[in-house]
């Protein structure tokens, strides 16, 4: 699949000086689902809600749909590893992710949100409470499960670097 140019742009824009840093490179290391890296999985997700956004002409805040989408898994671990975390990696990761993502950027409280509750209705108390919130934990479902199922293939051809 593929995104538009004016998204294209958007995505690179928007990622200027978050994917150039060690943390965010060291998400290719890490395997999200399958063979698919927690950097492809973000990627996969920003490209996603960037095709629901326009397909829903919901005119989302294009930047902060971006940064959330990227950053919605910015936790910087290997989740499959026991001894990386305490085993409730998919209730707590949303919290641990916007952590690690408020300790190195400036969140506005859409991206704040989108982080946060990706993992709803999984983590009850943490709703989606813009529309690029909503469209960002859609998009990351659609993405797991296409990941899931075919374990090597990346869901959008997409590397802004």
């Amino acid at each position: 699949m593929k995104i538009s140019k004016k998204d294209r742009s958007a995505v690179r824009e928007s990622l200027t000086g978050i994917i150039e840093t060690p943390q965010a490179q060291s998400m290719k290391t890490f395997i999200q689902h399958g063979h698919i890296t927690t950097y492809t999985h973000v990627m996969n997700v920003v490209c996603m809600s960037c095709l629901v956004d326009e397909r829903l002409h919901a005119h989302c805040d294009k930047r902060s749909l971006i940064r959330g989408a990227f950053l919605h898994d910015f936790y910087l671990y290997d989740w499959h590893d026991p001894t990386s975390n305490d085993g409730l990696h998919g209730f707590k990761h949303p919290v641990r992710a916007l952590n690690k993502a408020e300790a190195l950027f400036r969140l506005n409280p859409k991206e704040r949100n989108i982080i946060v509750s990706h993992m709803w209705p999984m983590t009850l108390t943490r709703i989606p409470k813009c529309r690029e919130a909503a469209i960002v934990c859609l998009s990351d479902k659609l993405c797991a499960l296409y990941e899931t199922v075919w374990k090597d293939k990346s869901l959008f051809d997409i590397d802004i670097q």
